[in-house]
């Protein structure tokens, strides 16, 4: 089977210093570009996180401080990582709730804007979990029929959540092989945020996901008490998901 595309779609997976959006950096990235005429390209980039290792992240993706010593940083290489997912909609494993954010982090801190409006964000895992709950190693078996081998190295991980996204298409009649619709498919349920910090209710109103507001108007609440959204802006919360509540802070203002 070949995706239905309008516009490039690139797969991509973070191996990572920690799971903590905000603080932790990327150490590998890697990425699979599906081209509309079905030609791909791949590469993986080892990246020096300018940060010790965890023995726990390396524990997991096998990466250790002297295997990035001399790699470039993020910052380095920022440019020409941003060129190649410019023109390009998204997709990836668990990519909604952790690899984008982190990404845009990353972007940010090297002086570059990661553009999320007019791209669609597929998430694999949010697909598969609302078809079969499982995980990626679980899925790979179930749709490809394969072991994966290598799991948590990015590009095994990267090259496995393309073959399990044609593997579901072929699966399931009624997923639809568009971009768009599988992107509003795989998104956490109507969430505006990529965090799903801010989700929509019922009636289409962005409320709070968490916390003390959860289920209350963003808007309402930041009219009310506009020290909530002074401290989420301070606090450690996702670039994308403070981009978003400035958006709705503006709107209270009005």
């Amino acid at each position: 089977m070949q995706l239905n595309l309008k516009k490039p779609l690139i797969f991509f997976d973070l191996e990572t210093t920690g799971t903590n959006i905000t603080k932790d950096r990327i150490v590998e990235l890697s990425y699979l570009k599906v081209y509309p005429d079905g030609h791909t390209e791949s590469k993986t980039r080892r990246i020096n996180p300018g940060i010790p290792i965890p023995p726990g992240a390396t524990a997991v993706h096998h990466i250790t401080d002297d295997m990035v010593k001399n790699e470039p940083s993020f910052r380095q290489v920022s440019k020409a990582l941003l060129d190649i997912f410019a023109d390009a909609d998204i997709a990836g494993y668990n990519s909604n709730k952790f690899d984008v954010p982190l990404l845009i982090e990353e972007f940010g801190r090297a002086g570059l804007n990661f553009e999320v409006s007019g791209r669609h964000f597929i998430d694999v895992q949010n697909i598969f979990h609302k078809m079969e709950q499982r995980t990626l190693v679980a899925a790979y078996k179930f749709y490809c029929g394969k072991n994966l081998e290598d799991a948590h190295s990015a590009m095994a991980d990267t090259q496995a959540t393309f073959e399990v996204l044609l593997g579901q298409l072929e699966k399931y009649p009624d997923l639809e092989n568009d971009v768009e619709k599988l992107a509003d498919f795989s998104r956490s349920g109507k969430a505006v945020d990529l965090s799903a910090r801010v989700v929509l209710d019922d009636r289409d109103v962005p409320v709070f996901n968490f916390g003390k507001h959860k289920g209350e108007s963003v808007v309402e609440v930041f009219k009310k008490e506009p020290s909530f959204y002074s401290w989420m802006m301070q606090g450690d919360f996702a670039k994308n998901t403070k981009d978003v509540i400035s958006v709705l802070y503006a709107e209270s203002r009005k």
